[in-house]
């Protein structure tokens, strides 16, 4: 599979990744799958609560990291499937999980999708998060940067949303 980087975007708040997530939300269609990338705490549970809230995920639902889980499905204008690879040692884990059919009859984002590259299809966004410095009172990193990857027609229309 074969990226091409298509843009390097800033997020100044953990608000702004959100916001970011709600524009790529609002565009993804059945089959759309965006692979999230980076440390612990760089930005991606809190992009997916945004695409959440551009698939219009009822605001009940807690979209949370699925660390435990390892796969949440949510109800939307498409439906949501929020998947997190941190903790699955073995790709059987993920088919057994019914994954990929998963991806194929909802939107979705996979988190440290890195750790099993070959489960997102041929054709996704893949965006890498890396953390700009610390907040104002030296806690969490705040400011985020956000490279886009795509790998394919529907990556490119995906990273198109998040343009200016």
């Amino acid at each position: 599979m074969s990226f091409e980087l298509v843009a390097t975007i800033a997020a100044a708040t953990p608000a702004e990744t959100r916001r970011l997530g709600a524009r790529l939300g609002a565009v993804m269609i059945t089959g759309d799958v965006v692979a999230l990338v980076g440390p612990l705490g760089s930005g991606k549970t809190t992009f997916a609560q945004g695409v959440a809230e551009g698939l219009e995920v009822p605001p009940d639902r807690h979209v949370a990291s699925p660390t435990f889980a390892l796969v949440n499905e949510h109800p939307g204008r498409v439906p949501f499937v929020h998947a997190d690879f941190y903790r699955v040692e073995r790709r059987e884990e993920l088919r057994e999980l019914g994954l990929e059919e998963a991806c194929e009859r909802a939107a979705a984002a996979l988190e440290w999708a890195d750790r099993f590259p070959d489960m997102a299809p041929r054709d996704h966004l893949k965006i890498e998060f890396t953390s700009e410095g610390l907040d104002a009172a030296g806690g969490a990193d705040a400011a985020r940067r956000l490279t886009l990857w795509a790998a394919g027609p529907r990556g490119r229309r995906l990273a198109s949303a998040l343009l200016p």
